[in-house]
């Protein structure tokens, strides 16, 4: 009798508990690249993550989606992978992005600190150390006869 009597609050609180343990599935992988994606996209500096471990995500969660073509498994992991695939792209999408515009920086900054290096640098052009040497002994003498200083 006590048993029936509480099949109104179990069965609904098993319902909720399946259903939390299916979200949790679902977006628990998606979690960890949260912080990652937000802190590539504050710091515009994707250095620490590799695009290796997305390709092998890729690939992981497509193989899954087409396995469960061949043989059904639960919905919750379909919808795992189908997520992952989203947060993965995403991820590479972010990261190309920033890595584009880091080198598009880097190029621009070389090439501007070439054009201010010239502007800023002007070396005097040098005299050989023979010319150098027979200017301190005495007037130079060009070919049309005048002397000259150094």
């Amino acid at each position: 009798m006590e048993a029936e009597g509480l099949d109104w609050l179990l069965v609904p609180l098993h319902q909720l508990v399946s259903w939390g343990a299916a979200a949790a599935m679902v977006f628990g992988g998606v979690v960890p690249y949260v912080p990652q994606y937000r802190d590539i996209r504050r710091t515009q500096n994707a250095d620490g993550f590799s695009t290796y471990v997305c390709l092998v995500l890729l690939v992981a969660n497509i193989l899954r989606i087409l396995f469960w073509f061949g043989r059904r498994f639960e919905s919750p992991l379909l919808w795992q992978s189908a997520i992952m695939i989203l947060t993965m792209l995403l991820m590479l999408k972010l990261c190309t992005e920033v890595r584009v515009a880091n080198e598009l920086n880097a190029r621009r900054r070389s090439f501007t600190a070439a054009d201010s290096k010239d502007e800023e640098v002007k070396v005097a052009p040098r005299r050989s150390f023979l010319a150098s040497r027979w200017c301190s002994c005495g007037p130079v003498v060009t070919p049309s006869r005048r002397p000259t200083s150094c």
